[in-house]
């Protein structure tokens, strides 16, 4: 009867002894730690072993243990951004896609040209603004001496397509904040350019409707610069409704003006 309570005794403590050397693996893999913590944590994995064992626990040993140096952190870059992108899975929109749409265009441009988020065309491409809407983006950006290929840098605030091209929720934009905030600090845009409301609200942080919006310069701050933000109607608005197209280009004659 004692012996089968030890042996009930010796099996409990094995468990607990697993599941803390699986803490301990854990802690070990993410956190930083100085050679006294280290010499603390074998102890206990050596009073573990031992009572697994033998029952017994014997003279502690001495570990020449040394602390942790913190591993230097690699410059930020567009590329990694991008491969970021390309494997998240920070909300469900993953799921469904088959390419992000990190972004594309020059470093260090003019303007930084900022959408809502991908279609279907972005989707199979991997690229941003390429379909009916990215094709009239390019001839609005060009009347005024931009482009993408030269002095623009174009992305949007989800890098992956909503289900059926719906306006992203406001949890996906939060997902992807991250991302966008690094790009703008690495391109260091002169100007931003946002397409559409939601893109516009979301990085204004406002519920006020694209008329309230447009047609004026709001200054944004990122990693540590102000830059000067302007917001007008979406491609695929104009491409929908005919009476949004003047204000759009009256948008785009603003934005000229300051540069």
């Amino acid at each position: 009867m004692i012996s089968k309570h030890c042996r009930l005794q010796k099996a409990q403590f094995g468990k607990l002894a697993f599941f803390y050397l699986l803490f301990v693996i854990f802690y070990l893999l993410f956190t930083l730690m100085t050679a006294i913590d280290k010499q603390k944590i074998a102890i206990l994995l050596d009073i573990a072993s031992e009572r697994l064992s033998s029952g017994y626990h014997t003279a502690e040993k001495e570990y020449l243990f040394t602390d942790d140096e913190p591993k230097e952190r690699t410059a930020d870059t567009i590329e990694q951004i991008a491969q970021e992108i390309k494997v998240c899975r920070n909300c469900p929109l993953w799921e469904k896609r088959t390419n992000a749409a990190p972004g594309e265009g020059v470093l260090q441009p003019l303007v930084l040209v900022i959408g809502e988020g991908p279609g279907e065309d972005e989707d199979r491409q991997g690229r941003p603004f390429v379909g009916r809407a990215g094709q009239l983006l390019d001839k609005m950006l060009d009347s005024i001496g931009l482009s993408r290929k030269t002095n623009c840098f174009i992305a949007n605030v989800v890098k992956c397509r909503p289900p059926f091209n719906r306006n992203p929720y406001p949890e996906e934009t939060a997902a992807c904040a991250n991302y966008l905030e690094r790009q703008i600090a690495l391109l260091k845009p002169k100007f931003i350019l946002v397409m559409g409301v939601i893109a516009a609200q979301s990085l204004l942080q406002t519920t006020d409707s694209m008329k309230k919006i447009h047609g004026k310069f709001t200054e944004i701050s990122v990693g540590g610069m102000r830059i000067p933000l302007i917001a007008t109607y979406h491609p695929a608005a104009l491409l929908r409704n005919e009476e949004y197209k003047r204000p759009a280009w009256e948008d785009l004659k603003l934005l000229h003006s300051k540069f």
